[in-house]
């Protein structure tokens, strides 16, 4: 097939772009400096001459508690205006699937886990992260509403858990807790510290899934659409505390040193898990382990110059 991806240079769009099944399509992902997704007309000129099979809409402005919390605006503003313009050219231009990359923050903040795709807006979101939920539900019911309006048209949802792995970013003001960890505890060992510190009490728990797992997951969806629910979870079908995410690290870099815990820093939801009923229906399961994923996702740290 040919296949339009958004947002080929972030971690997911890399990791799908390495996975081998994308070789065996034709996959056109443009750069930001190529296509801007937030010009709608540009956006709509380019999907009508491309005339793809199929979207593949990774592309956001996403970063961790730090960035969505201090950034709603941004997190709101651009990821709703990409997702509508790639959701409403892609309709216009009668492409017939569309994959929708959503988040597990979609969820709100007091619903029950294991969190169940009928949850969403069920509830308020949570407030460190609502600009960004609000965008990721927003063009999540426009691809069911295009569905529903245009049979011939099917534009589904994954909702992929929280994410690391290979092409992660690495700064604490904008990357996830996982990455955000392993350069905590690098700088760590190589600076000889013995402490390294926790936001809130580290009781909170989070799943996260390897990013290399999700591009599986993506791939297996795009080779059998037509068994893909409109709305799925993917995750891992457990979670872990924030400090034994710390715990993790330390142990697969080898670090033995202590963890100091900064009451004063937001902490999020004090869980966030998702169902996976509808994910193992479907067939699909993720390959890494935890230690593997912070293995393989240190391994690339170490390859970028640190």
């Amino acid at each position: 097939m040919k296949i339009l991806l958004t947002g080929g240079s972030g971690m997911v769009g890399r990791n799908l772009l390495d996975h081998a099944t994308a070789a065996t399509h034709e996959v056109v992902a443009p750069s930001s400096k190529v296509l801007d997704l937030t010009d709608k007309q540009a956006v709509a000129l380019y999907i009508a001459d491309l005339q793809p099979d199929l979207v593949i809409h990774a592309a956001g402005r996403v970063g961790g508690i730090h960035y969505n919390s201090a950034y709603q605006t941004e997190a709101l503003v651009d990821n709703i205006e990409m997702g509508m313009n790639v959701v409403m050219a892609a309709r216009d231009a009668g492409v017939p699937r569309l994959l929708n990359l959503g988040s597990s923050c979609m969820y709100p903040r007091d619903a029950p886990n294991p969190l169940s795709e009928d949850l969403i807006l069920s509830g308020k979101p949570e407030p460190t992260n609502e600009g960004y939920a609000i965008a990721k539900i927003a063009v999540a019911r426009l691809c069911l509403y295009v569905s529903r309006a245009r049979p011939t048209l099917r534009y589904k949802t994954l909702i992929p858990c929280n994410l690391y792995g290979v092409y992660d970013k690495f700064d604490p003001n904008v990357s996830h807790l996982v990455s955000a960890v392993i350069a905590k505890v690098h700088d760590a060992r190589v600076n000889g510290r013995e402490t390294v510190d926790i936001w809130g009490d580290g009781t909170a728990r989070r799943e996260f899934l390897f990013a290399g797992d999700l591009a599986d997951a993506v791939w297996a969806s795009v080779e059998r659409f037509d068994d893909l629910p409109d709305l799925m979870n993917v995750g891992c079908g457990s979670d872990y505390s924030v400090n034994e995410y710390y715990e993790a690290v330390a142990r697969v870099l080898e670090w033995d040193g202590g963890f100091t815990h900064d009451l004063s820093k937001p902490v999020g939801m004090q869980r966030k898990l998702v169902a996976t009923d509808r994910q193992a229906a479907f067939g699909w399961s993720p390959r890494h382990s935890l230690d593997e994923g912070i293995r393989l996702t240190y391994d690339h740290y170490l390859t970028i110059g640190h």
